[in-house]
């Protein structure tokens, strides 16, 4: 491996937000905090990282502008990476996959958790009154200022450029690939997620309240596409049914346990699944901002 070891003294600035990046940094000593408009009125710490925390690995991933600017706490000592680094501390400590997965996890999650109370903020908002309103507005405005997407052009992954990558696959690894016939259910909202999916071909439809008198169709998958992925890293109940929609529907299963043998069976699908969850923080992203910034305009 090429990792370079760096250290920055107190209020170094170790990243800086709108520049383009195409490594990250691990946090081997000390502390960083995460900070939009650093230097400005509008300065707001978003989040404090200790040791053994990444940072800046979306712009590594998808070439994407530094969302945020880093700063050093104290006295940090960090290692920079390039995607090379990443694959060869992959090679040498496979056990860093699930970790480094599971960190995306937990920052989608907690964007996911921001979308969800903006949304809430907004109905409240709607049905309040002036005095009220400009309370709610207030809090959404701060919490939009939290986050700065950057450009907003961003470019999807689509299931076909995955299903190009998966042809050069010649050894699936130890994950599961199995069929299922129209009509027959994959897994179902509320049990619990253990593993994530990757729709191989055919056609996967999601569903609320499957089956019951209020169900809704939520949207539709097919091949190559990701679904579940929270299941793997959270333990948390699915929160749709999977069903498939024609007949000879593929459909692989990766548990944590598979996640070590994958890589080195097939590195391209832990490289396939990191680009899935950054897209998809990136896109969230931006349409929280975006919704804040709307509602903030109107008030």
């Amino acid at each position: 491996m090429s990792i370079v070891d760096k250290t920055f003294r107190t209020n170094d600035v170790i990243i800086k937000e709108g520049e383009l990046g195409n490594t990250f940094f691990r946090i081997t000593e000390g502390n960083v905090g995460v900070y939009t408009n650093y230097g400005k009125k509008e300065q707001f710490r978003i989040a404090f990282l200790k040791a053994g925390d990444y940072f800046g690995e979306m712009g590594m991933i998808d070439s994407y502008p530094r969302s945020a600017t880093v700063i050093a706490e104290r006295t940090v000592r960090v290692q920079e990476l390039t995607q090379k680094d990443l694959n060869a501390l992959f090679d040498e400590k496979p056990e860093e996959i699930f970790k480094f997965l599971k960190h995306l996890a937990n920052k989608l999650q907690s964007m996911t958790n921001d979308y969800a109370e903006a949304q809430e903020l907004l109905k409240a908002a709607r049905e309040a009154d002036a005095a009220k309103k400009k309370f709610l507005f207030a809090r959404l405005k701060k919490r939009a200022n939290q986050y700065v997407p950057g450009q907003t052009g961003l470019e999807e992954p689509t299931p076909e450029s995955y299903k190009k990558e998966l042809a050069k696959v010649r050894f699936e690894g130890p994950s599961s690939i199995k069929t299922y016939d129209k009509d027959q259910v994959i897994y179902y909202e509320n049990e619990p997620g253990n593993c994530l999916y990757i729709v191989r071909d055919g056609k996967v439809g999601m569903y609320s309240s499957y089956g019951e008198k209020d169900e809704a169709k939520l949207g539709e998958l097919t091949g190559v596409s990701f679904m579940g992925v929270m299941g793997l890293f959270q333990n948390e109940p699915r929160n749709a049914t999977a069903v498939a929609e024609a007949d000879n529907t593929s459909v692989e299963a990766i548990y944590q346990e598979d996640l070590e043998g994958v890589y080195k069976a097939c590195p391209v699908k832990i490289d396939l699944i990191l680009r899935h969850m950054s897209f998809n923080l990136r896109k969230l992203t931006i349409e929280f901002v975006n919704m804040c910034k709307e509602i903030t305009e109107i008030s």
